[in-house]
């Protein structure tokens, strides 16, 4: 790092007890470093992109006369590992041209925010994302927000899957439909939408429903993350067992999603986690609960949609806190009622590591 700098969401707190804090805690990328000395805290007001890591260390040793060479160099170099400080002069990105940094300049800000890995310039999520294949399965509530995500994000490739044609009935929550669109197959709409609104990535579509646990394996072929977003069949051993068999066979993350009435929920299963039966074998079974009945708005379908987005985002750059092997979610008639749930692999489970 040639001249490092706090990052500007990051900025340091000292409190009573001398700890620093850095990253803030409503944010979830909050640390805390012990300082009695107040030497990281000096540290990090002299990281503010006016000198390098020598010339830090240097200042250190300057105002603690006591600190050693290799005491003010280890402090250094365990800030510039922390996460929480960047390059104010990066190293170049030859792999983006000018409007792809200019499209994606808000996604580098919020991934510099939220990534606590050195980097040489910020960009390497973006290109990340840039060169990953995503299948979006199912292109109803859920599917068309997500679809809609990722390609805004600049997924370098998805490949979207349905079956169905747009109806009316659609037009509550399934953002990439219009009225002009009554009656022709879900996946050619979307994936016209999805070009017109990013050109620069390569958007294909298929017509095709999935009957069987062949069918996914073959679309399965050639993608790194699987978006599902399909509920038929419906589980018990459906579509989320396939999904869940197809994709530990592969070692292929996946990340499922959708809604009963008011509870949203998403799932995220994949290598270094239970799968999602094991998961689901934890968690007691309530009579009537199911995906996408009986009743959807447009907030419930893009929140689930959303949620997808976010977590098969979170798996190709890397940037997820949690390993695969867990639901999450909310209830929107209580503020209050988050869904996580993880249990154990079961023992002798064939799918999980």
């Amino acid at each position: 790092m040639r001249r490092p700098r706090v990052k500007p969401e990051h900025a340091p707190h000292r409190l009573g007890d001398g700890t620093v804090r850095l990253g803030g805690v409503l944010y979830g990328v909050a640390s805390e470093i012990p300082d009695p000395e107040g030497w990281a805290w000096a540290a990090l007001t002299l990281m503010d992109g006016t000198r390098s890591p020598g010339q830090v260390a240097a200042a250190l040793r300057t105002r603690f006369i006591g600190l050693t060479r290799e005491e003010a160099d280890d402090i250094v170099a365990v800030l510039l590992d922390s996460g929480h400080v960047e390059d104010a002069a990066p190293g170049p990105c030859e792999e983006l041209d000018a409007r792809e940094k200019e499209r994606y300049s808000r996604s580098r800000d919020y991934f510099r925010w939220i990534d606590l890995t050195p980097r040489d310039h910020g960009w390497e999520p973006q290109l990340a994302l840039k060169g990953a294949r995503v299948l979006v399965l199912g292109l109803g509530g859920t599917g068309s927000h997500a679809a809609w995500s990722l390609a805004a994000a600049g997924v370098g490739r998805l490949h979207l899957v349905d079956p169905d044609v747009v109806e009316l009935s659609n037009l509550n929550r399934q953002v990439l439909y219009t009225e002009a669109d009554l009656g022709r197959p879900k996946a050619d709409v979307a994936a016209a939408r999805l070009r017109r609104l990013n050109s620069a990535i390569d958007v294909t579509a298929e017509r095709a429903a999935v009957t069987s646990p062949r069918d996914l394996a073959r679309l399965l072929d050639g993608f790194d993350v699987l978006a599902l977003c399909a509920d038929r069949p419906r589980e018990p051993y459906g579509i989320r067992t396939w999904a869940s068999r197809a994709c530990a066979r592969g070692g292929i993350p996946w990340v499922s999603g959708g809604y009963d009435g008011p509870l949203v929920s998403v799932g995220v299963f994949g290598p270094g986690g239970p799968c999602f039966e094991c998961v689901r074998a934890g968690i007691p079974a309530q009579p009537g609960a199911g995906y996408a009945w009986p009743g959807v708005t447009g907030p419930s379908a893009g929140l689930s949609g959303q949620l997808v987005a976010n977590d098969v985002l979170a798996l190709v750059t890397g940037l997820t806190p949690v390993p695969p092997g867990y639901f999450h979610g909310l209830t929107l008639l209580d503020p209050d009622a988050h869904v996580y749930a993880r249990h154990p692999s079961r023992p002798g489970c064939e799918f999980c590591p």
